[in-house]
């Protein structure tokens, strides 16, 4: 199979840093890789890991503050008001 294709991606360089040694380290190179997860997508038709969004309480829920379940639009803007 021919590359006849570029594709062009924007990243952090400090990502891209780690990245590349981490790649060399497997005697591979960032092209390779790219190429390699490009082949997987469009072979399985799918991501080859698993996409998670995190739950409200790996994020650290409402970031530390106290919370309260209100009954109605009546009690939220009286509670914001306080």
């Amino acid at each position: 199979m021919t590359a006849d294709t570029i594709i062009r991606a924007r990243i952090d360089s400090g990502t891209k840093q780690r990245a590349v040694e981490a790649l060399s380290a497997m005697g591979l190179s960032l092209s390779d890789a790219i190429r390699m997860l490009m082949l997987r997508i469009a072979e399985e038709r799918r991501l080859p890991f698993e996409l998670k969004v995190p739950t409200y309480e790996e994020t650290g829920g409402a970031g530390g503050r106290a919370t309260q379940r209100v009954e109605n639009g009546e009690d939220l803007f009286r509670d914001l008001e306080h």
